[in-house]
């Protein structure tokens, strides 16, 4: 039988790594919440998701109120008949963050299931295009770093053939912004991507002026220039500047990425698994940007994403921000630059339960 019989959830507080700010915040701390399926045919599933510091025991709440008594008696395989139900229970507060974040904890482990029982690896049993992945450091690039230090950085990343580097911009003049990344440019050359990522501080007026700033280095992107829900401006900011515009880790429905491939107002899609509600819809939003041939680059997550970026044909890049290693066994695998997706059963996440349970919030 694949019934599932128990369902928990938990969560933990995972600091992190090294400082990391932007130009609106800082990583406080990951609030990690985990839900574990068990089956009447012994097998269980983990999923996650995250917060960056607020709104976790929030996510907790829905879950253990709300969502996982649903779950009872229901039949795992049917991962997609399974989201829509919990969709349609939390309707009244939908679409929104703290609703896709707790359908994304259920549905990775559904599919943490999914893969279990059909003895495949996530990334070949979602579609397995292939299992290698450009990666790109976004570690060296947050913005309290000085100048030299982000070069450091960028160059480092280019010693060990990763193929492209992320900058923070959103400093209070344009020409800091400016010359943060021409001094990066010119250290590694032409042929590394650079990033850039603003974090949506601009307005359209102040986001036009910044691309201008930024278009003779060769920006790769411009990322989340402004406010996520500010789609018009855009668009009218994509006709205005020849730096391709990424948006999508603050977008929690696929709807929202239609409404920005239809209007042309981005050539990325960095879709969060977490945040979109988990890996069914995230896989509809990939397959959505294929028909606009536009590239996928997730948000974040590498550790999870590194699958879901090899399952798809539109998959481009994983995000390098290391986040799990004190709470897993085993960590991503790089090789020449590459991210390798996972080869066990699963959705490739070897967690140190004993070490979740010391972070455990009560």
């Amino acid at each position: 039988m694949t019934r599932i019989i128990n369902a928990t959830a938990l969560l933990a507080d995972i600091d992190v790594e090294t400082d990391r700010t932007d130009a609106v915040q800082s990583f406080v701390k990951q609030e990690t919440v985990l839900v574990t399926l068990t089956t009447d045919d012994g097998l269980s599933g983990t999923g996650y998701a995250y917060t960056i510091g607020t709104g976790g025991s929030s996510v907790l709440a829905l879950l253990r109120d709300h969502l996982l008594p649903l779950l009872a008696g229901r039949d795992a395989r049917n991962v997609e008949g399974l989201w829509q139900s919990l969709f349609a229970h939390t309707r009244a507060t939908t679409t929104g963050a703290l609703t896709s974040l707790a359908l994304a904890t259920v549905d990775t482990a559904l599919w943490d299931l999914r893969c279990k029982r059909a003895g495949e690896p996530l990334w070949r049993l979602a579609g397995g295009h292939r299992q290698e992945i450009p990666v790109y450091d976004t570690e060296g690039g947050w913005l309290h770093l000085g100048t030299e230090e982000l070069v450091k950085s960028a160059l480092a990343a280019q010693e060990a053939r990763f193929a492209g580097v992320k900058i923070k911009v959103g400093k209070p003049h344009v020409a800091e912004d400016a010359e943060r990344l021409r001094a990066v440019r010119e250290a590694v050359g032409p042929a590394l991507h650079v990033m850039t990522d603003a974090n949506q501080s601009q307005s359209l007026s102040s986001a036009v002026r910044l691309a201008a700033a930024l278009e003779p280095y060769d920006p790769y992107w411009l990322e989340e220039p402004m406010p996520a829900d500010d789609v018009g401006g855009h668009a009218r900011l994509a006709r205005s500047t020849r730096i391709p515009i990424a948006v999508g880790e603050s977008m929690y429905s696929p709807m929202q990425f239609r409404g920005y491939l239809e209007t042309g107002a981005a050539s990325v899609v960095q879709v969060d698994v977490a945040r979109v509600g988990g890996i069914t819809p995230w896989l509809k939003v990939a397959h959505l940007a294929e028909t606009f041939n536009v590239e996928v680059c997730p948000h974040f997550l590498m550790e999870l994403h590194v699958s879901l970026v090899a399952a798809v044909s539109n998959g481009a890049y994983v995000e390098y921000i290391p986040q799990l290693r004190a709470v897993t066994r085993t960590e991503m695998v790089l090789r020449d630059g590459h991210a390798v997706a996972p080869d066990e059963p699963g959705i490739g996440i070897d967690w140190d339960m004993d070490a979740i349970e010391d972070r455990r919030v009560s």
